[in-house]
């Protein structure tokens, strides 16, 4: 008995239930072998669970790509097959954007008849909801009249030339597009064509290792114990549309965001999961009412204010607490007069009781911590006396989840773990790095030893030098702290200093004695170049890092399985 992120296992006489990792048909048949065979070598339920949480995906190679005229690309140009056809469609409906539109190549190697073959492709287009569909190839072309029943606008071309012959930027607007093709139709031009060209410096976010993070995290906690993912500040730089939206596939309970207009934003991109407005304004409470938000409620003005705004309209809620973080909160003296306002506002409806962690990633702070966590519990039954339903309770972040497992109660909230960065800063292998920043060379010169270089002249060096200019720069989000050969960057196996003064748009490296060539990519971050090591260079964190990411900075998306 299957639901969409659990199955129900009925074995001699025995029954047990298993929370899955991925929710997609493929994956659960899959799964259910797995289970199965585990079932024939008697190995006990709680150790299958173990294992169900730490399966990686299977190779699909998507890239999600910015388009022109507002599009979201879904580059799929390695394969093509049918069953990887509902795979790539299901993904797809996954990401933010309601209209699904579809490039697609002959599919060769397949055991079925022209005809039939056309007929299950149709079938699936219109089962997945396609509005646009372009078929390539000399099989689509012929066989086009089994596309009739298709409410699609339909077009076919004999080869990849002939449609970007006839192709214009008119053809596709504000719409998710799917490009799936065989190698030998070489679609890769075709991305090309529709793909958005801003700037030489992208930030590629794995949603797979985005997916593993979400899994090992789970795999710490108990059973029944809830999950809110924070995508707060674009996903801490990473794109907040379409992270939430892989986070919603695979069945979260909460999202958690800064601002009403991040929210609204979700909404918009079609994120249906509950959401958390941790530091709403009286001016956008109309925008939390319309987008279904729940804002967080953190002391007596919010609060009067808020019941105002409704005038005895039905709201939920989270109220906040102050254990010793200082920042928000009611505080312990102020709780009789919110109990008190909840007991007459039964309109209000208390989705949960938090607090914050002040330094859970430091062990000498593991007492004040724990403090933290009791006095939340004695704040939060004070409040639940005045209260008809049962709220969720939680403090853990991303450093508690790993460290206090007798504090998880009710719900935990992962943030910085999601993205790969080990809370304590300190490398984690079983977290997979999701952010990898690059650049590219866009000059290469030599500088001669009575020559400098850059501005100020503080570039230089007694004997020759091969300098290379990279496309970034403070604007990208590349600090000025880095200049003068305190950031370094990873090239040809190996690493290259910053030479001079790092400039608004560009910055140039040491690359003497290295085989480098202008156009290659060069990493500023990533899996050969540790974030969390790149951040003490300049005495901050990762997440200042990652956050200050310019907007021109292009964002690529990777996905190896749905």
């Amino acid at each position: 008995m299957i639901s969409k992120s659990s199955i129900h296992i009925f074995y001699q006489d025995k029954s047990d239930d298993y929370l899955l990792p991925y929710s997609d048909s493929t994956s659960i048949e899959n799964l259910a072998h797995c289970i199965a065979v585990l079932y024939y070598f008697n190995v006990p339920p709680n150790e299958i669970q173990k294992r169900l949480a730490l399966i990686k995906p299977v190779s699909m190679r998507l890239e999600v790509k910015k388009g022109i005229n507002g599009c979201l690309l879904v580059d799929d140009t390695y394969n093509n097959d049918v069953a990887g056809l509902e795979m790539s469609l299901d993904f797809m409906s996954s990401l933010p954007g309601k209209d699904k539109s579809i490039i697609l190549s002959d599919i060769h190697q397949s055991a079925l008849l022209e005809g039939e073959l056309t007929k299950q492709i149709s079938e699936i287009l219109l089962s997945k909801g396609v509005r646009k569909f372009v078929g390539i190839g000399p099989m689509l072309s012929a066989n086009k009249r089994v596309f009739s029943e298709l409410k699609a606008e339909k077009k076919f071309f004999p080869d990849t030339e002939n449609f970007l012959h006839h192709f214009s930027d008119e053809m596709f607007n504000r719409e998710k597009v799917l490009i799936k093709g065989s190698r030998s139709f070489t679609f890769e031009k075709i991305v090309s064509r529709l793909q958005e060209k801003v700037h030489g410096t992208v930030l590629e976010i794995d949603l797979n290792a985005v997916v593993s993070n979400l899994n090992y995290f789970k795999s710490k906690l108990k059973p029944g114990v809830k999950l809110m993912a924070m995508v707060k500040a674009l996903a801490y730089g990473g794109g907040s549309d379409e992270i939430a939206s892989v986070l919603q596939y695979h069945n979260l309970d909460y999202l958690a965001v800064a601002y009403v207009d991040e929210g609204v934003q979700l909404r918009k991109a079609g994120v249906s999961l509950p959401i958390m407005v941790m530091n709403p304004s009286p001016e956008s409470f109309d925008l939390l009412i319309q987008n279904n938000l729940e804002p967080e409620i953190y002391s007596p003005m919010l609060l009067k204010k808020w019941l105002g705004f409704l005038q005895g309209n039905p709201s939920s809620i989270h109220i906040k607490v102050e254990t010793g973080m200082n920042r928000l909160g009611f505080d312990e003296e102020q709780l009789d007069e919110l109990v008190d306002v909840l007991k007459t506002n039964t309109n209000l409806t208390v989705v949960s009781i938090f607090s914050h962690l002040a330094s859970a990633d430091k062990e000498d702070h593991d007492a004040f911590s724990k403090l933290q966590a009791e006095k939340l519990l004695k704040f939060s039954e004070k409040i639940k006396r005045a209260l008809t339903q049962k709220p969720l309770i939680h403090i853990l972040n991303s450093a508690g989840i790993l460290k206090f497992p007798e504090m998880q109660l009710d719900m935990v909230r992962l943030g910085i773990g999601l993205y790969g960065i080990d809370p304590e800063l300190k490398e984690n292998p079983e977290l997979e790095s999701v952010f990898s920043l690059k650049t590219t060379i866009s000059q290469l010169k030599m500088v001669m030893p009575e020559e400098t270089v850059g501005y100020g002249r503080l570039g230089k060096s007694d004997k020759p030098m091969k300098i290379a200019t990279l496309s970034i720069g403070y604007a990208d989000g590349y600090s000025r702290a880095f200049s003068n050969g305190v950031g370094q960057f990873y090239i040809g196996g190996a690493r290259a200093r910053v030479v001079g003064n790092v400039c608004m748009d560009m910055t140039m490296i040491d690359v003497t004695g290295l085989d480098v060539s202008e156009n290659d990519k060069v990493l500023v971050y990533g899996k050969e170049l540790s974030l969390i090591e790149v951040a003490t260079w300049i005495n901050t964190i990762p997440y200042e890092i990652l956050t200050n990411t310019g907007p021109r900075v292009r964002k690529v998306y990777h996905i190896e399985s749905v």
